[in-house]
């Protein structure tokens, strides 16, 4: 790399022997690449990027984010000092002091992170068990505890069999990769979460338009006799959208052309459903989808993933998903967490009722003053803005009041739909809930959002 003050740019080599043999970047006053005009993909995604050193590559983004930093913009990585609360203490960025914020970045949905039955269980289990396993699940990393915990997942799920996992990303990427050969394909919604598209890199995969069953049928009658075995793959709740998958018409059009489908409940979980079962009792599905994955780390309030399907699935994954098979076995302590929680949601007993509650009413106040959430359905709000600079903006602001909300910026959305994504659980009272939308109101005024 190699910087002229005068430019205004700066200059980085790139190895090609062809066309492309420099990567330029506009500087701001700080003298770092410009954080208002780049976004993460030219240092991640930027097809370019392959003809750069390792060093360079580094340096890019490290300058950008130092942009960011100069800027009091990067709100990335806030960090907290007690835990995933309703009213956290995060150290703030910018004047290194604590802050109280009130958190509605957290997927803890029914904010089990905090819940005093669970934590008194997790006591128990270290006192049993300790802590990690000391080995894989095929060995000798079977511990009594997680089998009751993968029964709790059937029972939940109405299915045969399941296996837990260290994380949903292990379960979703390791369940797809260990199915999918080179004649096979996986066919995703096209907002399908990334832990799920990565399990296809290096075989094959398709994607149809967003809960479109009449694109996905296109997509269908296009692979009918080129592959196999056709895996079509959708979220039960989408991450980024807060909308439901339009799970009964995707799964006539899969099923009629012999494809399988795999859901992923990780954001339906403790959410949508009776006492939270998920997407597939909210439609009544029950023993009609193929298979299930999800993760431990969003309403059930601890870490780790599975996968449910049939007993013959489930047998074949323990020694075809390389993510299971390879790797100790979940931390003993969280798998107690998640069977504490999954009992009390599956009792009722988890705050569900006063989840919706919060939910009905942040939605109605979000339309109330003219905010584009787009399909929001559940407990994740995006508030669509279309420019990421006024998300990073807004972000700021909102942090500076005490509200703790996430920027998604492209392109971890297509450029008119950046956002900020706000979360609701079910600890907040109607007074904070109340404080924030007020600011949240005036900051978007502010800033001519609304």
């Amino acid at each position: 790399m190699s910087f002229n003050p005068t430019s205004s740019r700066k200059h980085y080599h790139l190895f090609d022997d062809e066309n492309i043999d420099h990567m330029y970047f506009d500087i701001s006053p700080a003298g770092e690449i410009d954080a208002n005009k780049y976004s993460l993909y030219n240092f991640t995604g930027d097809p370019k990027l392959e003809y750069a050193e390792w060093d360079s590559r580094m340096d890019m983004m490290g300058s950008w984010f130092s942009d960011m930093k100069k800027s009091n913009r990067f709100l990335y990585e806030r960090e907290s000092i007690d835990g995933s609360k309703v009213v956290s203490n995060v150290i703030d960025p910018e004047t290194k002091t604590v802050k109280e914020m009130l958190n509605f970045a957290s997927n803890d949905y029914l904010n089990l992170t905090q819940d005093k039955r669970i934590q008194a269980k997790v006591i128990e289990a270290i006192e049993q068990y300790g802590g990690g396993a000391g080995g894989a699940p095929l060995l000798s990393g079977t511990m009594s505890i997680i089998r009751e915990l993968q029964e709790q997942i059937s029972s939940m799920k109405a299915m045969e069999a399941s296996i837990v996992y260290t994380s949903g990303y292990a379960a979703n990427i390791g369940t797809i990769s260990g199915l999918l050969g080179h004649k096979d394909i996986a066919i995703y919604d096209m907002f399908s979460h990334a832990s799920l598209i990565d399990g296809s890199k290096g075989s094959n995969k398709k994607f149809f338009a967003h809960n479109d069953p009449a694109s996905l049928e296109k997509v269908l009658k296009n692979v009918q006799n080129k592959y196999i075995n056709k895996l079509v793959v959708l979220d039960g709740v989408y991450s980024m959208d807060g909308d439901i998958c339009n799970l009964p018409e995707i799964l006539d059009v899969a099923h009629y052309y012999g494809a399988w489908v795999l859901v992923d409940e990780a954001h339906a979980t403790g959410v949508i459903g009776k006492n939270g079962k998920g997407t597939i009792d909210y439609f009544g599905l029950e023993g009609k989808i193929d298979i299930i994955t999800g993760t431990l780390s969003k309403s059930v309030g601890a870490v780790g993933g599975f996968v449910s399907a049939s007993q013959k699935l489930i047998n074949y994954l323990k020694y075809s998903s390389r993510s299971y098979m390879f790797s100790t076995s979940p931390y003993l302590p969280a798998v107690a967490a998640a069977l504490e929680g999954l009992k009390l949601i599956a009792n009722n007993q988890a705050g569900q009722d006063k989840l919706w509650n919060n939910i009905q009413y942040v939605k109605a106040r979000l339309l109330s003053a003219g905010f584009n959430i787009g399909n929001a359905e559940t407990a994740i709000f995006p508030i669509i803005i279309g420019d990421d600079n006024k998300v990073k903006e807004m972000t700021y602001r909102l942090h500076q009041k005490g509200i703790f909300v996430n920027p998604v910026p492209y392109p971890a959305v297509p450029r008119k739909l950046t956002r900020v994504r706000m979360t609701i659980t079910a600890g907040f009272s109607e007074d904070q809930l109340d404080n924030a939308l007020n600011k949240i109101e005036e900051t978007a005024k502010e800033l001519s959002i609304i």
